[in-house]
Order: C-alpha cells, then sequence, then structure tokens
C-alpha cells in the first residue's frame, strides 16, 4: 500500500477567507447571525416653540423597546452567504445602519457596557444607503 502524504496545516485549502472579528462589545457571532448596536433613544424632544420637555420614562422604555434601527457590530464568516446576490448589490457590512424585525435576537451586554441584540442574518429587512 501507498503511504499516505500528510498535510501540514499551511497546505490545506482555506474555504473561508473572513477571518471573524471581535467587535466593541467583545462578542463574536457563530452560525448565520449578526451583532447589532440598536440606536438610543433621546429622552428630551423640542417643542414648535422651542421649549426642550423630558420625556416620561415609560415613554422613552416603550420607543426603546420598539427600536427597529441599530449599527451592524459583527458579522459571522457564514452570515448572508446562503443566496445568491444579484448584480450591483453589496451584502451589509460592519459599521452600516440596518433596519431590523421589532423584537428580534437576544439582548446581551458587551465588555464596553453597551446593550446589544444578536440576531440571524435574516432578521435583518433592509440596510440605510445614502443616495449616490
Amino acid at each position: 500500500m501507498e503511504q499516505m502524504k500528510q498535510m501540514s496545516v499551511a497546505d490545506r485549502p482555506k474555504r473561508f477567507k473572513v477571518k471573524p472579528v471581535i467587535s466593541a462589545g467583545g462578542i463574536v457571532p457563530v452560525e448565520f447571525k449578526v451583532v447589532v448596536r440598536p440606536v438610543k433613544v433621546s429622552d428630551t424632544f423640542a417643542t414648535k416653540s422651542g421649549i426642550t420637555l423630558y420625556k416620561p420614562i415609560e415613554t422613552k422604555d416603550q420607543e426603546q423597546a420598539s427600536t427597529m434601527e441599530g449599527d451592524l457590530v459583527a458579522i459571522s464568516p457564514l452570515a448572508f452567504t446562503y443566496e445568491e446576490w444579484p448584480a450591483g448589490f453589496d451584502k451589509p457590512a460592519v459599521g452600516e445602519r440596518v433596519i431590523f424585525a421589532r423584537y428580534a435576537g437576544a439582548t446581551a451586554i458587551g465588555d464596553d457596557g453597551e446593550e446589544l441584540r444578536i440576531m440571524n442574518d435574516k432578521d435583518i429587512m433592509a440596510v440605510r444607503r445614502s443616495a449616490e
């Protein structure tokens, strides 16, 4: 029998060229997950006459719970790979503002103390990009 030549780690073909990126919160998503930092709701609002008023705590909590917009913090290497993307359209990238399903994902606190949401890539409905 022929002896099989053993391959070193350097000789193996690389399937994924994407390295996992550790986000500011220290959370690395796996499988088809992404990490989103929801947009914080302002606790004040200005009237037409220019007076600044504070929102009641209950109102602020309701608005924060229904936040559907945030910044993409981290993407797993497998996210957004199950479909073929049409020519001329880019996949969402880290740092972009995304719109997601209202109660999507799980809430986690990152190392920096910020609230993050870990969700499936399918829960992202749109990417907010400026017109070019």
